[in-house]
């Protein structure tokens, strides 16, 4: 259950999908000059190095966020290229923001942020460089059921599992149900890769039958290597800011069309 280790994937086009789609989302909620909350189930370690060994094993980051930024996938103010670069510009040209670093690029001195993550070290690590938000160490969802409805009221929740249990698949729309109708007003973004065996879409059908005017996103492309089940990236998002969805059409193009 504590084996996932993100810095193996960090920079992916999984990842592109989900922090271009998270950043997007996030800098239009903090264009209201009104405090958010943020709030994140399995946040990680929240920055990665690309240079790293685990990141130089798997070569994934090259096919992703490597590549999108050589070749101009996406514009120089697009949310997640500012953030991106702001966040190289403190902490080096290889560092990879994760989801936590990200969302604190955009968060402001008025807004709160609630991390979890249960792996010791990951946690420890996410302390380093995550002080704009409070940790906790614990199951994300207990975390997300404890805080929510949090205070302020208007915010985002980004859950982005490991799916090392398969139970999760079955599991996570209770999950969301619960969180929904104690903050009906949420924005409840959701993240699960598309294996070869496609065993998301139990879970992607029970959520859009449970909320059928959800966001959803997804995009394809080639396994990282041969053998590697993963083949593309989904994203739900319940309420989704205005705009998001013909940013999700446009991003899901542009990566069909290079990946």
């Amino acid at each position: 259950m504590l084996s996932y280790q993100h810095a193996y994937h960090a920079g992916n086009l999984a990842d592109l999908h989900k922090h271009a789609l998270l950043a997007v989302a996030l800098d239009y909620l903090t264009r209201k000059d009104k405090p958010l909350s943020y709030l994140e189930t399995h946040a990680g370690r929240g920055l990665y190095d690309l240079t790293a060994p685990e990141a130089q094993k798997t070569q994934e980051a090259a096919q992703g966020i490597a590549r999108a930024t050589a070749e101009g996938w996406l514009p120089d103010d697009h949310p997640l290229i500012r953030a991106l670069t702001a966040i190289r510009a403190l902490r080096g040209d290889s560092a990879y923001p994760g989801s936590p670093l990200i969302a604190g690029h955009f968060l402001r001195f008025e807004d709160r942020a609630h991390l979890a993550e249960l792996h010791p070290a990951e946690c420890q690590a996410l302390r380093r460089v995550a002080g704009f938000a409070t940790i906790h160490q614990q199951d994300g969802f207990q975390m997300a059921q404890a805080v929510c409805p949090p205070e302020p009221r208007r915010g985002l929740l980004l859950i982005d599992p490991s799916y090392e249990v398969k139970t999760d698949y079955t599991a996570i729309p209770r999950q969301i149900g619960l969180i929904a109708r104690k903050w009906n007003v949420g924005v409840i973004a959701l993240w699960y890769p598309i294996l070869t065996d496609h065993r998301h879409l139990g879970m992607t059908a029970q959520l859009t039958s449970d909320f059928p005017e959800a966001l959803l996103s997804e995009v394809a492309f080639p396994p990282a290597r041969p053998g590697h089940s993963m083949i593309g990236s989904g994203m739900i998002v319940l309420n989704p800011p205005w705009g998001l969805a013909d940013h999700a059409r446009q991003l899901e193009a542009m990566l069909r069309d290079r990946a």
